[in-house]
């Protein structure tokens, strides 16, 4: 293999998995490997990773890719950019050691702190610093928590990192934070792109004095040492940028290169992402965040509840009928809805899905929304309910694209990768939906870690622009436009999808309220039972 190709190392440490790769300049992937990622629950609503393992394990990755790469390759890396998951709060000590494990996102312990925070801030005050609703998902309630809970390990901490941050750390010897994960915290004025002070004083800290400096997310903070590439197998003096979120890491692994180009990472859930000229108000339901894209320097990213579920729900909920058919056929499934949701008109003769089947997040931002079929009548076929789901999931993305271009955001076309970027029925409704082109990119593409070889390749100039690195990199398998007549129903049928769930927003929140009453007195009714017949059996 010559020696004088460049190379970029990108890595994802992932909720469930870290996974790196090695992409060549002419956009191959010369290595690859990965590792499960443990949790730990060490009590009701708690969720913790130990950060030694992020560590252990992003060695072992090193060592294999060098192992496979061979040498010669590792010698020629140019950069290393790693993402990871967010947002999680992890104390180190002045060296650098964590003092307890890392609490994940998941970990909801610190309710109360949330409810204290805010009630000092003042709700309207919160949201517009933080830029987004208060949750216990974020960093200021759960350091609240561990300077309350466990005041020993706090006074050994100097400072918060993130997983990506963590390793970074290990790899150069230097703190840092990158202003995406930041921006995600709900530590930051969004604003200023500053440490919150009012923030802060509510937690009781100086975030100025425990949150490392702030970095670009393609800033370079450092050089691997001598003693990260004896243990790792990599080369002493490699660059090493400060990264991102893996959110936005999926973003460059989409090929966005441009404004105009919006993407959707479209699985189980979907992420949604608009370019912008001009950074947005904090008091919307989407807004923006420092993007690294030339030409585009801030990015809507919004997280749609369930797109790939609602399908997957319909197929174990409703679907016997059909799945008895593939099974006797041999046929997958999924391709076979696809087939029959081709089968009814656009529109499906009036019927609505709202898929809010757990809730939703943007542009909505409530647990309490429920899934609703309006439209039902005698006349309904199969396919039109079937159809009816795929346009549904497709109409929760034209809420948050409609929202964000209001506020700024600009769609010409749309990217799509993940398990959703398979089904082509979606492909065209969407792009009737949107009104623009749909580029579905091959299976091969859209991994996580490859858009951190993007971003790093761009900043050390490996590609002489990332529209280069993504025109080498990512390939797109499939390029379908808009139905001209599908569109026109679309657009119809958006006014009253968007309506309907107006006009039913408080009386969905009181229902809600009212069935989980209802469902925990029927437990607790349940329980006594259970209990009632144990001791006459006694």
């Amino acid at each position: 293999m010559s020696t004088k190709k460049k190379y970029l190392l990108g890595m994802d440490c992932g909720t469930t998995n870290i996974k790196a790769v090695i992409l060549s300049e002419d956009g191959t992937t010369v290595a690859e490997a990965s590792r499960p990622s443990t949790f730990i629950s060490p009590g009701q609503n708690m969720q913790e990773q130990d950060a030694n393992d992020w560590w252990r394990q992003s060695v072992e990755i090193f060592q294999s890719l060098a192992q496979q790469a061979g040498p010669e390759v590792v010698k020629n890396i140019q950069g290393i950019s790693i993402s990871s998951h967010t947002v999680s709060m992890l104390p180190v000590d002045k060296d650098g050691v964590p003092v307890r494990n890392a609490m994940t996102y998941q970990d909801s312990r610190s309710v109360e702190e949330l409810q204290y925070i805010v009630d000092k801030v003042g709700f309207e005050k919160f949201v517009k610093i933080v830029g987004g609703q208060p949750s216990v998902a974020f960093l200021p309630c759960k350091i609240l928590w561990f300077k309350k809970h466990e005041p020993e390990l706090f006074a050994r901490t100097a400072a918060f990192l993130q997983a990506s941050s963590y390793i970074n750390f290990k790899l150069t010897g230097v703190m840092s934070s990158d202003i995406d994960q930041a921006t995600r915290t709900q530590c930051l004025n969004m604003s200023r792109l500053s440490w919150s002070r009012s923030i802060g004083d509510a937690i009781g800290i100086d975030l100025n004095r425990y949150m490392p400096r702030l970095y670009l997310v393609d800033e370079i903070i450092g050089k691997v040492t001598r003693e990260a590439a004896q243990e790792t197998g990599l080369v002493a003096g490699i660059p090493v940028i400060a990264g991102c979120s893996d959110a936005m890491a999926s973003m460059f692994a989409l090929g966005l290169s441009e404004l105009g180009q919006a993407g959707e990472s479209s699985g189980t859930t979907s992420l949604v992402f608009v370019g912008a000229k001009k950074k947005s108000r904090m008091d919307l339901p989407v807004i923006t965040r420092p993007c690294a894209i030339s030409g585009m320097p801030w990015v809507f990213d919004a997280p749609i509840q369930t797109s790939g579920a609602a399908l997957k729900w319909f197929v174990d909920k409703f679907a016997a009928e059909e799945r008895e058919y593939c099974e006797k056929n041999g046929l997958n499934i999924f391709d076979y809805l696809n087939e029959r949701a081709l089968q009814a008109p656009a529109g499906s003769n009036g019927l609505l899905f709202l898929p809010y089947l757990l809730g939703e997040r943007a542009p909505l931002w409530n647990d309490y929304a429920r899934g609703l079929f309006v439209g039902l009548d005698m006349n309904m076929s199969r396919d039109d309910l079937i159809r009816s789901i795929f346009e549904g999931t497709a109409f929760a993305l034209r809420n948050v694209v409609e929202t964000v271009r209001k506020s700024g955001g600009k769609c010409e076309s749309l990217r799509i990768c993940g398990g959703g970027a398979k089904s082509r029925t979606w492909a065209m409704i969407k792009a009737s939906m949107l009104n623009c082109p749909v580029y579905l990119l091959d299976d091969s593409c859209g991994d996580v870690p490859v858009g951190d070889a993007l971003l790093v390749g761009n900043r050390v100039g490996v590609f002489g622009s990332l529209a280069e690195g993504v025109e080498k990199t990512i390939k797109v398998k499939e390029v379908i436009e808009p139905n001209p007549q599908w569109a026109a129903v679309y657009d119809k049928m958006y006014a009253h999808y968007v309506k309907v769930y107006e006009n039913l927003d408080e009386e969905l929140k009181v229902m809600r309220r009212d069935v989980l009453d209802i469902q925990q007195t029927q437990l607790e009714e349940k329980q006594r039972e259970e209990m009632n017949s144990r001791d006459t059996v006694a």
